[in-house]
């Protein structure tokens, strides 16, 4: 018997989204590992994603292959993103459950073009991916501007500022919260 429940019995309590970052090149400082994984933990909050997120940081070479076998196109990319999600049994929206990969030399190229630290391009990849996984295409020329709208809203709530869309606040600098 007990007291009154604010919780209905019929509602699963959420698991806050996770993520995990492994750096296959061998190149990536800890300090960025660990700092993109917080703050791509955080971006989930901010799209209240439940999951987790896998994000394996490679090379060109180990992209390029990978570009090849899954999407059929020679040569490097920034992010290929594998939902492996599934929808609950009543239809309500899934936990997260997402791979990852992301290039560090095209982060660094772009990151390079774009003036802020390789460490922003690659948390801006992990972010793209998600969204993908939440509904969001760049494809058409309307979902490409919501979908790095949307991007630059999360980035910008964490603190680390628009990515994509060019060099300000902190994600100039890359210094981001603390």
């Amino acid at each position: 018997m007990g007291g009154a429940s604010n919780e209905s019995e019929s509602e699963v309590p959420r698991r806050p989204g996770r993520v995990e970052l492994i750096d296959a090149t061998g190149r990536l400082p800890a300090a960025d590992a660990r700092w993109i994984a917080d703050l791509a933990a955080r971006a989930l909050r901010v799209l209240d994603a439940d999951g987790e997120v896998r994000v394996r940081v490679v090379a060109d070479a180990e992209m390029a292959a990978a570009h090849l076998e899954y999407a059929e196109v020679e040569g490097t990319t920034d992010v290929l993103t594998f939902d492996m999600s599934e929808p609950n049994a009543d239809g309500t929206r899934m936990e997260l459950d997402v791979d990852v990969l992301a290039c560090l030399d095209e982060a660094e190229r772009q990151a390079t073009r774009r003036g802020h630290m390789a460490r922003c391009e690659l948390l801006l990849y992990v972010v793209h991916g998600v969204l993908h996984c939440l509904g969001f295409d760049d494809h058409g020329d309307d979902e490409y501007a919501r979908m790095h709208a949307e991007e630059d809203r999360v980035l910008e709530a964490i603190g680390v500022g628009s990515v994509f869309g060019g060099a300000s606040g902190a994600g100039a600098t890359g210094e981001g919260p603390r």
